[in-house]
């Protein structure tokens, strides 16, 4: 019942706040929504400019960050996957709903990881901690980015298969399937952002390192292999058709680049962004720390109990590290970032932070093992601190002036050209149906790659 509620809190919180669009990547991935409801990919010239047209007559900016290929015809050069996980919602003329749903699939996974792991309430607590951050609030609450949702994905992944690891006593079948699950949802988000096939790979490897502890069969390694070699493969023929080469991305060669002459920078720099946006990365930074010294001194424990609960506790909380290090690595060396994070103009924390945000249900997992071992009182304050918290920076986000990287329009968000109403129907040239939804709009100029 915790658990629901803390969800329905979200929901109303997210929803509650007419959305915008604060960067070029919104007017990107929104065209590309669009074009699909109308079975399209790849666009000519008559039906991009139709879509744009039809899309700046509505309010505000047509398309931006688009490629215009070889062959002449236009595609985004964002990764092309959220779009199909938010186009059914777009349709039924509920996209605000889509981050919402798959934040719900990422509540599922928590819930059940956690409770595996760490008992009664964990569950509540951990759906809780991932839900209630700046972060995960304003881009659930940005409809047309993909964020939230490649997140929400790895979440529920790293959930299910904590579940499966932790539950030997289950039946083959439901293992099966619920690792299968998690391993869809994994490869899901490595279609929306690329970079995410860290979290693919890392959990590969945790989960052939604990295949015997785990009592996983080789049949079953092979099953959820199979899923990702299928993956894989259609990954490539996707690349190969959209952009003419299977390793090929919609950015330009140089475009994105990651350098370890960015690592100093982005790390000096990054933890304050990061501690605005999501703070209980301290949490579960803590977290670790707390299970290492906890497992020293459980070496020296004569109480074989105690040496294997705690032995098990670093165990899972080493595997939540590896993936939340292997995102966080990579993006510590990303060259766009440190533009923005040393420009004179100062970074804008809702523009740096989202790189950081894919691994915040691992994060939340961490953080509910460290409020587990608090004492009521202290977490309970810890959590009502971070409901704060979350709140204010998600409307200082949401709400705070968006100069930001790249300029952007003078003036107070919502004020000026570029805010429509709500649900507005429109009839774009060559006569391209669009339903732009409700997303009143606040326009930057070109700010972020990726």
């Amino acid at each position: 019942m915790t658990a629901y509620l803390a969800f329905a809190i979200f929901a109303v919180l997210v929803l509650a706040k007419s959305t915008a669009m604060l960067e070029p990547d919104d007017f990107a991935y929104r065209a590309s929504i669009v074009a699909l409801s109308h079975g399209q990919i790849l666009l000519t010239n008559t039906q991009y400019l139709a879509i744009s047209h039809g899309l700046a007559a509505s309010g505000g900016q047509g398309i931006m960050q688009w490629h215009h290929t070889a062959a002449g015809m236009w595609i985004s050069e964002k990764n092309p996957g959220y779009p199909f996980f938010a186009v059914i919602f777009y349709l039924i003329g509920l996209l605000r709903v889509a981050p919402l749903f798959y934040g719900a699939i990422a509540a599922l996974g928590l819930y059940h990881g956690a409770r595996a792991w760490l008992g009664r309430w964990a569950g509540a607590l951990a759906v809780s901690l991932f839900l209630f951050s700046g972060a995960a609030l304003v881009f659930a609450w940005r409809a047309t980015m993909p964020t939230f949702t490649d997140a929400s994905l790895i979440a529920a992944a790293a959930g299910g298969l904590l579940w499966v690891v932790l539950s030997p006593q289950q039946s083959t079948r439901r293992r099966a399937a619920v690792g299968l699950l998690s391993f869809a949802a994994l490869e899901g988000a490595t279609f929306i952002r690329y970079t995410d096939v860290v979290e693919l790979i890392v959990a590969v490897v945790v989960v052939s390192l604990v295949r015997k502890r785990a009592q996983l069969s080789w049949l079953l390694l092979g099953l959820w292999a199979s899923s990702i070699l299928l993956f894989a493969g259609l990954i490539l023929g996707f690349d190969r058709y959209a952009y003419g080469h299977a390793t090929a991305t919609g950015y330009s060669a140089g475009e994105i680049t990651f350098s370890t002459a960015s690592f100093w920078t982005n790390l000096t720099k990054m933890p304050r962004q990061l501690t605005i946006a999501m703070p209980i990365w301290i949490l579960a930074a803590i977290a670790i720390i707390v299970m290492i010294v906890r497992s020293m001194k459980a070496l020296r424990d004569a109480h074989a109990t105690q040496r294997i609960v705690r032995s098990r506790d670093l165990g899972v909380g080493l595997a939540l590290l590896a993936g939340w290090a292997a995102l966080w690595g990579l993006y510590l060396n990303y060259t766009w970032t440190v533009g923005q994070l040393t420009g004179g103009h100062g970074a804008n924390t809702v523009h740096v932070v989202r790189f950081y945000l894919p691994v915040l249900g691992l994060i939340a997992l961490l953080a509910t093992w460290l409020l587990r071992r608090l004492t009521p009182p202290l977490s309970l304050a810890l959590i009502i601190g971070l409901f704060v918290a979350g709140v204010l920076s998600f409307q200082a986000m949401s709400t705070g002036s968006v100069g930001g990287p790249g300029g952007g329009l003078n003036g107070p968000p919502g004020s000026g050209p570029g805010i429509i109403g709500p649900a507005p129907q429109g009839v774009a040239p060559s006569g391209v149906a669009l339903r732009t939804g409700s997303t009143p709009q606040t326009v930057m100029t070109k700010s972020s790659a990726g």
